[in-house]
C-alpha cells in the first residue's frame, strides 16, 4: 500500500504521515505544486491532502491539488483545507464559518454504509482548527456528518457518480484528541484497496 501526503502547508502535516507510517503504509510527504506525472506515475493507491495555514482552502489555487482531485484515479481524502478545497474544484464552495479550534461532537448522519466513517458511532469527539469551512457542498457529493457548529464535517463523492473515491473532513483525524481518528485512516486505506 501506497499513499502520499500533499503539503498544504498545515500544522498537523507530518501527523498525518506518521498514522499512516503506524498502520505500515509507504508513504512519504510531497508539496502541493509537484507535478501531476509524479502523482501519477508513483505508484499510488491513494493520496491526503493536507490541511493549511488559515483561509487557504478558500484559495483560487492550491498547488496543483485541483490536476490531482480531477485526474488521480485512485481515491483522495482531504482534510480541513483539502477538503474545503476539494468542495471548490468539484463546483461547490467555501466560506468564513468562524474561527474553531478545540473540541467538537461529530454526529454521523444516516447513510448507506460501509465508508469512511464505518466503525464510528453516532456521536463521538473530534477536533478541530479552522476558520473556513464548506458552504456549498457540489452535487456530485453527499454530507456524512455534521456538529454543532458545522453542518459539513465530512462529506463524500456519491458512491454512484463515476471515477475514484472522494472524501472530505473539516476535522482532524490524525490527532490523538479525535477518538476514531485511526479508524477513519484504516477506512481510507479499505477504500484505496477497493474495499470501500
Amino acid at each position: 500500500m501506497r499513499v502520499f501526503v500533499v503539503d498544504n502547508g498545515g500544522q498537523w502535516t507530518h501527523r498525518e504521515w506518521r498514522v499512516l507510517k503506524y498502520l505500515g503504509v509507504d508513504t512519504k510527504i510531497i508539496p502541493n505544486d509537484a507535478p501531476l506525472e509524479t502523482v501519477l506515475e508513483g505508484g499510488l493507491d491513494g493520496l491526503v491532502l493536507s490541511g493549511g495555514a488559515p483561509r487557504v482552502g478558500c484559495a483560487d489555487a492550491l498547488g496543483n491539488c485541483d490536476q490531482f482531485l480531477r485526474k488521480a484515479p485512485f481515491p483522495i481524502m482531504g482534510i480541513c483545507a483539502g477538503h474545503q478545497y476539494m468542495a471548490k474544484v468539484y463546483g461547490g464552495d467555501a466560506a468564513p464559518g468562524g474561527s474553531e479550534f478545540g473540541e467538537a461532537k461529530l454526529q454521523v448522519l444516516p447513510h448507506e454504509r460501509p465508508d469512511i466513517l464505518a466503525g464510528v458511532p453516532e456521536t463521538s469527539t473530534v477536533w478541530e482548527s479552522h476558520h473556513d469551512e464548506v458552504s456549498v457542498v457540489p452535487t456530485a457529493f453527499e454530507v456524512l456528518a455534521r456538529s454543532e457548529r458545522c453542518g459539513v464535517q465530512v462529506m463524500r463523492k456519491r458512491p454512484s457518480e463515476p471515477g475514484p473515491a472522494r472524501f472530505g473532513l473539516q476535522f482532524h483525524p490524525e490527532v490523538e484528541h479525535t477518538q476514531y481518528g485511526v479508524t477513519i485512516f484504516e477506512n481510507f486505506l479499505k477504500a484505496c484497496k477497493g474495499d470501500v
